[in-house]
């Protein structure tokens, strides 16, 4: 983030900062709108700040399940939609504001009922992330706002059939030149796949786990005149043997 986009856009971002808070709340599977009800929503709109706190599995109030279920299929698309205040899905509202730049990054784990499942000790793989685009200066955040929240992803062909937490996450990197600076918006879904052609899961992490608040995707100024690339934290998404 260099030259214009330097020392007043940081003065800004920490002007808005409370002004850009938002959490995943809808989803999505072609032109079917499943709105909130596999959401397993957070309280409010506050991001997880503490890399090692449980929550940021799930989020605050993410380790209770939700009666309802979405249908997803294998090798086939789903969607995730992302809002600055609850039930706002209005597109002239920016998803994610107050210059709150960062990764999108989409996990999923296998669990046995996902209404019921507990996120703790779940092996969660990455099937989906974008981070920053060196040549446009653009930010995964940024295809979120224009895309009026929605991320689409592939849920990879070869994964087993039943149920799974699908775990969204966008990670808000303006105030992250410092550790416990960055900001971590997350929301879980509830999602039976169908269609499963495989019998063995990719490689999981554990979260939290997956990230220290040291890592380089992490504690990182965006701001600064030597930002040039990002690191996207994390593991890489699964191989893609495991889409094809």
């Amino acid at each position: 983030m260099k030259g214009s986009r330097s020392a007043v856009l940081a003065v800004a971002a920490l002007a808005h900062s409370v002004s850009g808070h938002a959490f995943f709340q809808q989803a999505g599977k072609g032109a079917e709108d499943y709105g909130t009800k596999c959401t397993r929503l957070p309280l409010n709109n506050s991001p997880v700040t503490d890399v090692s706190s449980s929550a940021m599995a799930c989020n605050v109030n993410g380790a209770t399940g939700v009666a309802g279920i979405c249908d997803a299929a294998a090798g086939e698309t789903f969607t995730v939609e992302m809002h600055s205040q609850p039930n706002d899905r209005s597109c002239a509202n920016e998803a994610i504001g107050g210059r709150h730049f960062g990764p999108v990054l989409i996990y999923m784990a296998k669990v046995d009922d996902a209404t019921t499942a507990s996120p703790d000790n779940l092996s969660w793989f990455k099937v989906d992330e974008e981070g920053y685009d060196t040549a446009t200066q653009k930010w995964g955040t940024d295809s979120l706002n224009a895309n009026c929240g929605k991320r689409t992803f592939t849920v990879p062909s070869k994964i087993p059939e039943g149920d799974y937490l699908v775990r969204a996450e966008a990670i808000a990197l303006h105030t992250a030149s410092q550790a416990g600076g960055a900001q971590f918006y997350m929301s879980c879904y509830q999602v039976k796949v169908a269609s499963g052609a495989g019998g063995q899961l990719p490689a999981g992490v554990k979260i939290p786990g997956v990230y220290t608040a040291s890592d380089p995707g992490v504690k990182v100024d965006i701001w600064g005149n030597g930002f040039s690339e990002y690191t996207i934290p994390g593991p890489n998404v699964v191989d893609q043997s495991f889409f094809s």
